[in-house]
């Protein structure tokens, strides 16, 4: 159950920090703004790792004897990927104007991690529905706090989530190898 919460937490962050510069662009209507992100970054993230989950088993005869290795590469390439990312300006820099069309845009580029995540969780004793369910729910609360966040902040906070998120994909993979 650990790895799940370290693994929605994880995952949650580009929700969180894209949340963080969505909320420090508008002032107005923030708890429309809020459930908004909360909303789509949530349903997203239970999708994905779905999907991801759904792949794993019809190819886990394939890779059964390295997927362990497997759900290291795709962590640490994830992990990675954030972290880089994390020192780059945010997506959201070009956006004038949050409509239902961006936020679904940003919902898609924030959860394809995920659902490359959710490979790894065919090698976890776990019920995977449960297990997504999990991650939407955190990423709704990161998503819905985030904006709150950027509203009062700006995005200084924005690339230590990304930052932090990524480190954590990483150690997840870590541990599977090493253990």
């Amino acid at each position: 159950m650990i790895e799940i919460l370290l693994l929605a937490f994880a995952l949650s962050m580009d929700a969180f920090a894209v949340s963080i510069g969505l909320g420090s662009k508008q002032k107005t209507a923030p708890v429309a703004l809020a459930l908004k992100a909360g909303v789509y970054f949530g349903i997203f993230q239970v999708l994905m790792p779905l999907i991801g989950y759904l792949g794993g088993k019809g190819a886990a005869g394939l890779v059964e004897n390295y997927a362990h290795w497997v759900a290291f590469l795709l962590l640490t390439l994830i992990g990675g990927k954030m972290i880089y990312e994390s020192f780059a300006e945010g997506i959201e820099e070009d956006i004038t104007q949050i409509t239902h069309r961006v936020m679904l845009m940003l919902a898609i580029a924030t959860s394809i991690d995920a659902m490359a995540a959710g490979f790894t969780l065919t090698l976890l004793d776990i019920n995977p529905l449960m297990a997504c369910m999990i991650i939407g729910a955190v990423t709704f609360g990161f998503s819905w706090v985030g904006v709150f966040i950027g509203m009062k902040s700006g995005t200084w906070l924005e690339s230590k989530a990304e930052l932090f998120g990524g480190v954590i994909l990483v150690l997840i993979g870590l541990k599977m190898v090493l253990s």
